[in-house]
């Protein structure tokens, strides 16, 4: 490769960098303020403000605002800063070489926990907006939906070790799952009846255990 070349392929490297820093500079000032101020009040043009951009940077690199909390949720949901599928997610993995669904359900809980410090808030908010928002309202469906999807999964992979009770269906095993490790649960269990982390990850674990297995 000649140095023209590689120069170009560098600044255009340098040039994605910038791009993708910046990117998440504004998605860590819209969840900053969102949590903060609550969804209907944070504005475009606040969000530009404290992440030190113009507003229209925010339409190039994110989006609206609701895709802009479709992107927070897709990281707290990942724990990553960019999306990452169910399979790929170190848990899921952990789950599926576990051959004991006692153990697959405690890492699961575990999972659960870190996973709704990070989004129980931001979900919440989605709900909220989803009431007056058609297009928050269209994320909170997404987003539901694919929960839904992944309790699915997990269930059959219950199934799969002959442990899941018999007279559960795979679809109210799913149901029952997606309601039991809500969000809003969550945000319920620790915020109004102050229960710590742990003490929700050790009920979790249990309770999917009496519903779940023989």
């Amino acid at each position: 490769m000649d140095e023209p070349v590689k120069r170009r392929s560098y600044e255009a490297g340098r040039r994605r960098a910038a791009s993708a820093a910046t990117r998440q500079r504004i998605v860590d000032a819209a969840r900053e303020l969102i949590l903060k101020r609550g969804y209907r009040a944070t504005t475009i043009a606040d969000i530009a403000a404290l992440a030190e951009v113009n507003v229209d940077t925010i339409y190039q690199l994110v989006g609206r605002k609701p895709v802009l909390l479709r992107e927070l949720i897709e990281q707290a949901i990942s724990g990553e800063d960019h999306a990452v599928i169910a399979e790929d997610r170190p848990h899921v993995q952990a789950m599926r070489a576990e051959p004991d669904p006692a153990v697959k359900l405690a890492i699961y809980a575990r999972a659960m926990r870190e996973t709704h410090l990070r989004l129980a808030p931001l979900f919440v908010a989605l709900r909220d907006a989803s009431t007056t928002e058609p297009e928050a309202e269209q994320v909170w469906r997404e987003i539901s939906d694919r929960r839904a999807s992944n309790m699915r999964k997990l269930v059959r992979d219950i199934d799969e070790t002959n442990a899941l009770r018999p007279d559960l269906s795979i679809d109210d095993a799913a149901d029952s799952v997606w309601a039991l490790n809500s969000p809003e649960l969550f945000v319920m269990l620790t915020g109004e009846r102050g229960w710590t982390p742990s003490h929700y990850e050790r009920w979790l674990a249990a309770s999917l255990r009496r519903l779940l297995l023989l």
